[in-house]
C-alpha cells in the first residue's frame, strides 16, 4: 500500500521564522530551498562581477545593482540570486515593489548548482526577469539565459548584454572575473 507523503509548504512570512544560521532560505511556489553559505571563490568572483556591473550603469541611475537582492511574489515565493540588476522602485522601498527584474546572476557552487540550474533559471524567466546568468567557477564561464531562446549558452570571453530599455550594449570581459582563483 502507498502512503501519500506531506510535504510541507512555506509563505514568504515563515521565512521569518527561520534560524539565522549562515544558510540562504528562498522560497519558490510554497518549496522551501535552503542553501550553504558561500565560499571564498563564490564571493571573490560574485563581488568583482558586482562592482563591474555596477560601474557599467551608472550612467543609468534608475537601474539598480544588489547582492544578494530579492524577488517577492507574495505569498509563496522569495528567491535571492546573487546579483539582482533592477529597475528602481516608485512605489516604495521594498524588494516587493520591484517590478522589473533586468538580470539574475547566481553564482553556481557544488552545493547548488541543481537548485540554479533546475530550479531557479526557469523560475527567474517565468517570474519575467530579462536575463538569468549562471557564473561557473570550475568551467571560469557565464551560462546565459534569456527568454525564448536555447538555455545556458557558455561565454568565456566577452560577454555582450543589452538591458531592456538601455540604447546600448554593454561588455563583460569574463576572464578577470577568475584571476587569482
Amino acid at each position: 500500500m502507498l502512503m501519500p507523503i506531506s510535504v510541507p509548504t512555506y509563505t514568504v512570512d515563515d521565512l521569518d521564522d527561520l534560524p539565522d544560521d549562515g544558510n540562504r532560505y528562498e522560497l519558490l511556489d510554497g518549496m522551501l530551498l535552503v542553501s550553504p553559505g558561500a565560499e571564498l571563490p563564490h564571493q571573490v568572483v560574485t563581488g568583482r562581477l558586482l562592482l563591474r556591473l555596477g560601474e557599467l550603469l551608472r550612467p543609468w541611475p534608475d537601474l539598480l545593482v544588489a547582492s544578494p537582492g530579492a524577488i517577492v511574489v507574495r505569498p509563496k515565493t522569495q528567491l535571492e540570486p546573487d546579483i539582482l540588476v533592477f529597475r528602481s522602485p516608485t512605489d516604495g522601498l521594498r524588494w516587493e515593489s520591484v517590478h522589473e527584474h533586468l538580470l539574475a546572476v547566481e553564482t553556481a557552487s557544488r552545493s547548488t548548482v541543481v537548485y540554479d540550474r533546475d530550479f531557479k533559471r526557469p523560475a527567474y524567466l517565468d517570474l519575467g526577469v530579462g536575463e538569468v546568468w549562471r557564473v561557473d567557477l570550475d568551467a571560469e564561464a557565464v551560462l546565459v539565459s534569456r527568454p525564448g531562446q536555447s538555455p545556458d549558452q557558455p561565454h568565456r570571453g566577452d560577454l555582450l548584454w543589452s538591458p531592456k530599455g538601455l540604447d546600448r550594449t554593454l561588455r563583460i570581459e569574463i576572464p578577470p572575473l577568475f584571476l587569482g582563483l
